[in-house]
């Protein structure tokens, strides 16, 4: 009797192959023997990352129109013709309607208050106030693994300012404004690629670390006689720097293996701008970016713009902005509605489809990519005709490695719409007793979503 010797498959297996005499690799997706027994977790026994990025898009959706609301919290999201992009992933959507946002005596700073006041639980005090950090940045402080990225940010519309996040009123980061940038920033030369087989530093990341270092090193000594506002703004700057070390101290060290990684294609350097058929391309061409810069493991919190909250979204030949038309655009009597806005909508929930397909399309362990993600998506209003804040349509998608219950229709009952990022928070197991201030602050998380 004769045995046939099978070699022991590792997680870092290539694929290996010449292309016109050059020699190329292909890095193999999360395979069974990658894997423990159920293919949920890593053969060590680590569980597999758990992502959490926001998807933003502005003004809204026409209530009546994008879903039916329902009286009580319900299995099933019938979503209506403007959400219709939505109904085959409707299964990974959680949907929350009918929560509020009570202002306690302070201003609707229209397009602003909404969207600040969902990510941060506490309202504007001022057009240009974030009164405290938005949710990606309490994920991101709480996530102990280490990745090249703590957050990767990205707009649509080309403006690198258009980017809804940030830990205080002035520490608001640049968004990569265009496909080209996003892959030069990700996959460029800093790029390691994870599932090669050899690794060398880089000697010019050596050199930059040491000189960081003895940055870091001066700092005390620096600050020492400031007064307080500068020392503010210092430990501002020198946590900035701390964080472009830890980049650095990556660069230095093999990465970790990720399968499921496969290094995109460069996209052409293509035009940005805010005319709605070019921001469709540059969001499907970014999205799909994003997608792969998590699944190999060089980020695990990002943020997503589709359009701003004072949309200038327009049709390619057409004067008038998507925001113009919410305001002035006469209703349809025979539709219900303002037909080019509910256009304008479709379109976005389209992009919003094109965005979660891209994660669903990405084989990781025994699911996808989006069973490991988490996607908080919001707008800045519920009815941009009459800028109402109470109503706001929120959703998250994907079940966060199984730690949230998906395919929800969750009815607010007017409670505060803090009630959600609480949620979110409690499932990506952050210790949050309660959050918000004032009439937002809750301690109650939405129970029926949580596993």
């Amino acid at each position: 009797m004769s045995f046939v010797h099978i070699p022991k498959t590792t997680r870092r297996e290539l694929l290996r192959g010449l292309i016109g005499g050059g020699a190329v690799s292909v890095a193999l997706p999360f395979l069974d023997c990658f894997l423990n027994n159920n293919g949920n977790a890593l053969a060590s026994g680590a569980p597999l990352p758990v992502r959490f990025g926001t998807w933003y898009w502005g003004l809204g959706l026409t209530p009546k129109y994008a879903v039916v609301e329902k009286t009580s919290t319900t299995h099933g999201i019938d979503f209506l013709e403007q959400c219709k992009a939505l109904i085959p992933h409707k299964d990974y959507i959680n949907y929350y309607g009918q929560f509020n946002m009570p202002l306690d005596g302070r201003s609707n700073y229209t397009h602003y208050s909404g969207w600040v006041t969902t990510r941060t639980g506490t309202a504007p005090q001022g057009a240009t106030d974030i009164p405290a950090p938005t949710l990606d940045y309490l994920i991101a402080d709480n996530n102990p693994a280490a990745t090249r990225f703590e957050t990767l940010d990205m707009t649509a519309v080309g403006i690198p300012r258009e980017n809804y996040t940030g830990r205080n009123t002035n520490s608001r980061a640049a968004a990569e404004p265009s496909p080209l940038a996003l892959y030069q920033r990700v996959f460029g030369p800093d790029f390691a690629d994870p599932n090669k087989a050899d690794f060398k530093p880089d000697p010019e990341v050596m050199v930059r670390r040491s000189v960081l270092s003895g940055v870091k090193e001066q700092s005390d000594r620096f600050i020492r006689d400031l007064g307080t506002a500068d020392k503010v703004r210092m430990d501002e700057y020198f946590t900035s720097v701390r964080q472009l070390e830890q980049q650095l101290d990556l660069q230095l060290q093999k990465p970790a293996p990720a399968e499921a990684c496969v290094i995109p294609s460069k996209p052409a350097e293509g035009v940005v701008g805010t005319e709605l058929e070019t921001v469709l391309v540059n969001h499907k061409i970014m999205a799909n970016l994003l997608a792969m810069a998590a699944a190999c493991n060089q980020t695990r919190v990002f943020n997503m713009l589709y359009s701003q909250a004072l949309s200038t979204l327009h049709r390619r030949g057409e004067a008038f902005i998507h925001h113009t038309l919410t305001h002035e655009e006469p209703f349809d009597t025979k539709l219900g509605y303002q037909a080019q806005v509910g256009w304008y909508n479709l379109r976005g929930m389209g992009a919003f489809a094109d965005f979660i397909q891209a994660f669903a399309s990405i084989k990781e362990g025994d699911g996808t990519l989006l069973d490991n993600t988490l996607i908080f998506a919001n707008s800045d209003t519920s009815f941009a005709k009459l800028h109402l804040l109470d109503g706001i349509p929120v959703m998250t998608v994907g079940s966060a490695g199984g730690r949230l219950k998906t395919g929800m229709h969750i009815d607010g009952k007017g409670d505060p719409i803090s009630r959600i990022g609480l949620t979110v928070q409690r499932a990506l197991g952050l210790p949050a007793d309660k959050w918000g201030s004032a009439s937002m602050q809750t301690s109650k998380a939405i129970s029926e979503v949580l596993v």
